[in-house]
């Protein structure tokens, strides 16, 4: 990746994504607990990644927009299960790094145990809808914060259908297997918290009370 000259890394993350796959297909290679025909089709989704992260970039102008339309109040909420939650933390992160918005992640199975009671008019609530699995469950609890007043962001991948009452904003990405959604979901989110930053008038360079050596 080269090195992360800035202090909230970016490609530093999605590179420790990549490895920490490559890691884990050649382990499971090496120990035969994969199919050879599946070790392929893993290999080829990675070399595929690039090009579908490129695509993500093509939608600044629309992520520009909801940067500015939808983070309009002082706190913002991260939902998702499996590993969109995982996903939520980083969105979380990065939007308190540069904007120095207040943002909570949350597993969305867990939302009725005390974090739903948090959810006020107007307040925005980023749903990661990105594994196929929990999707069904994903859109209850997404539907779950929009009757409590919530304003609900989806980003989900592009071919997915999912009922236009659940949300009021959405975000598709380009397909890819669940294990790989990470990576074109982690760069909206980021580009999400840059442009608050921008529109802010933040230093996204710099962002303050924070430190970092390169």
């Amino acid at each position: 990746a080269g090195p992360e000259i800035a202090v909230a890394t970016t490609k530093a993350y999605s590179t420790q994504l990549v490895l920490l796959d490559m890691f884990g297909v050649w382990l499971a290679k090496k120990t035969g607990s994969i199919k050879p025909s599946d070790y392929a089709l893993i290999v080829e989704e990675l070399l595929a990644l690039p090009e579908k992260m490129e695509s993500v970039l093509e939608n600044i102008d629309e992520i520009k927009y909801l940067a500015s339309r939808y983070f309009n109040h002082n706190s913002v909420f991260y939902i998702g299960r499996n590993l969109d939650y995982a996903l939520g933390l980083e969105g979380s992160l990065k939007l308190k790094e540069l904007s120095y918005l207040h943002s909570e992640a949350y597993a969305a199975g867990e939302l009725k145990h005390g974090p739903i009671s948090l959810i006020t008019d107007g307040m925005p609530v980023i749903a990661l809808a990105t594994q196929q699995a929990v999707l069904p469950k994903t859109v209850s609890n997404m539907k779950e914060v929009k009757a409590r007043g919530a304003k609900t962001l989806l980003i989900c991948r592009e071919s997915e259908t999912v009922d236009a009452d659940a949300y009021d904003f959405r975000i598709d990405l380009p397909e890819a297997a669940d294990e790989f959604m990470p990576f074109t979901a982690a760069i909206a989110m980021q580009l999400i918290a840059y442009y608050k930053a921008v529109q802010s008038g933040c230093d996204v360079d710099k962002p303050r009370n924070l430190a970092k050596s390169v």
